[in-house]
């Protein structure tokens, strides 16, 4: 009995009027199920955009801050005599070291103490090894080894979270209050 109404209803529907029949081819047409929509969820703020610095910049902070290795390069050596310098550099390399072997862990190419005699072979890859001298002819090259080289064992710079205002701060400027 139900079907005659509707069927009923909608002959009536398509006589007097498009939207009523298009109500009705809406009722009559199989239908695929719509999907559902998605849910509102509140969205969350947008985070601000974080600063950028360069990580250069980060190292070079690191270098000064530990070693004092940009006041070192940057104060004209002419007024102190060779064992100031000496005395200078021997600090900031101390520091240097620290802050090269924590970051990188730096280690030797080739283990073999300078000096020693080496051959090269064919294919060697020259990203490890660099000839120099008299290179004439096809490798295995024989030769002597001039500096084992240096390779990072691991590259561990600090996240920066300063303010973008002072992202190319080396060192802040420092005052001594009296």
């Amino acid at each position: 009995m139900q079907r005659f109404i509707v069927a009923c209803r909608l002959f009536w529907y398509a006589l007097f009027g498009a939207p009523s029949a298009e109500s009705a081819e809406r009722l009559l047409l199989p239908q695929t199920p719509e999907p559902p929509a998605p849910e509102d969820k509140p969205s969350a703020p947008p985070k601000p955009a974080a600063s950028k610095r360069s990580e250069a910049l980060t190292l070079l902070a690191a270098l000064q801050r530990e070693a004092r290795f940009v006041d070192f390069v940057m104060e004209s050596l002419d007024a102190y005599s060779d064992e100031q310098i000496g005395a200078a550099a021997r600090d900031v390399h101390r520091g240097c070291r620290t802050v090269l072997q924590r970051m990188f862990d730096v280690q030797p190419v080739r283990e073999e103490p300078e000096g020693t005699s080496i051959k090269v072979p064919a294919g060697f890859d020259q990203g490890l090894v660099r000839l120099s001298g008299q290179v004439a002819g096809e490798p295995p090259f024989r030769g002597s080894l001039q500096h084992a080289g240096w390779k990072a064992g691991k590259c561990e710079l600090p996240t920066w979270t300063g303010e973008p205002h002072v992202q190319t701060v080396i060192a802040p400027a420092e005052v001594e209050v009296t």
